[in-house]
């Protein structure tokens, strides 16, 4: 078993009189998670993607639901977003029987976090978990074995059941996007029009590194701007992509309202774009390893507990910095470069307005100083 940074987290969450609430993609491994948190303890394991737990947490009362769970100190309910009235469930439980601990999981952060708002505050605990990350998989084997697997990964991916079946990741990936990558969406986001929103997904994909423009996926989608806007939202609360929004502090010169739309995985992009040739053969290599490094330096910084904001910049002379980081005002600035060797310049405009505390370009040879 490969062991995940959060297992430290959430084992020290345990019998603290909250409920802890795990999101993430489906298939990154929450339940395996949660299995291996609550292997020693006697617990109650309920599916929310069955019709009859649904059915049968629906209304059920918390003394019910009590007698249902009988002696089991644990109570967890997979897949939570699809149970009605969760939030009121969960909230009933940890007032009227804080010594069970009850763990949900869902792969809808908005679904979930929406019904858990309000009526859980101060009485939960939550944690993100994202596809493998290389931190997690040089721990599990040795640095040299992962570091030199990274090609691999940037066509592949660190989905679990990807990893830990080489030689048919095609097969995995496929069965991942036509089973359950938008199966969340079009259940429980209102969202009707699964063909547009497929073609929505393709056209984030072959554009990663690329600044998007609202107005332009609409039309060309022939939607509306705000349509377009959520339905990117619900793609980023439902864990397949994540954007960056341009930092400017109001000059002239500068893109003010740009964002950047990248994917939490390689491997579910290059499925979506049905393009799995190694990374030689690929005229898109310079996105992937760009989408590569700032998921898995996001990762990083998530699973650290690490607030920090993250852009990218430019200005309407077309200079550019890939990616920054802002904590308490300072500004770190990354240009990431698959060769060492190619040469880099930040902008004098960029470094004489904003004077970053660094600047740092992250390439093949220094990546994993980044990432671990």
């Amino acid at each position: 078993m490969i062991n995940r940074t959060s297992q430290t987290e959430i084992d020290s969450y345990l019998f603290k009189g909250k409920a802890i609430l795990v999101f993430g993609a489906r298939q990154v491994g929450k339940t395996s998670l949660i299995k291996n948190t609550i292997k020693d303890q006697s617990y109650l394991l309920l599916n929310g993607d069955e019709p009859d737990t649904q059915l049968l947490l629906e209304n059920i009362t918390t003394d019910r639901l009590k007698a249902l769970i009988g002696d089991s100190k644990i109570l967890v309910i997979d897949e939570a977003q699809m149970i009605h009235n969760i939030g009121l469930l969960i909230k009933r439980m940890v007032d009227n029987y804080p010594e069970i601990q009850v763990i949900a999981s869902g792969s809808s952060a908005f679904e979930l976090a929406d019904k858990t708002k309000e009526s859980m505050v101060g009485r939960k605990e939550e944690l993100q978990l994202f596809p493998l990350s290389y931190g997690e998989m040089v721990k599990h084997s040795n640095f040299i074995e992962e570091t030199r697997l990274v090609p691999h990964r940037l066509v592949y991916g660190y989905y679990p059941e990807v990893v830990s079946n080489p030689g048919k990741e095609e097969k995995i990936l496929n069965d991942l996007v036509e089973g359950f990558l938008y199966k969340d969406i079009l259940n429980l986001e209102g969202v009707k029009k699964s063909a547009t929103l497929h073609r929505l997904v393709q056209m984030l994909a072959y554009r990663i590194g690329s600044e998007i423009s609202y107005n332009s996926l609409a039309n060309d989608l022939g939607l509306n701007r705000l349509t377009v806007e959520k339905y990117i939202d619900i793609l980023e609360k439902n864990f397949i992509v994540f954007s960056l929004n341009a930092y400017s502090q109001n000059q002239d010169n500068e893109l003010k309202k740009g964002r950047k739309v990248y994917f939490w995985d390689n491997g579910l992009r290059n499925r979506i774009i049905k393009n799995f040739n190694p990374i030689e053969l690929r005229d898109d290599f310079g996105a992937l390893w760009e989408n590569f490094v700032i998921s898995e330096r996001k990762k990083k910084l998530g699973y650290e507990n690490q607030f920090i904001d993250t852009y990218f910049w430019r200005n309407t002379q077309q200079a550019e910095i890939d990616y920054l980081e802002i904590k308490n005002t300072e500004i770190e600035a990354f240009e990431i470069k698959y060769n060492p060797n190619q040469k880099v310049r930040f902008t004098k405009s960029f470094t004489e307005k904003y004077h970053p505390k660094t600047t740092q370009v992250i390439h093949k040879e220094n990546f994993w100083d980044y990432l671990i």
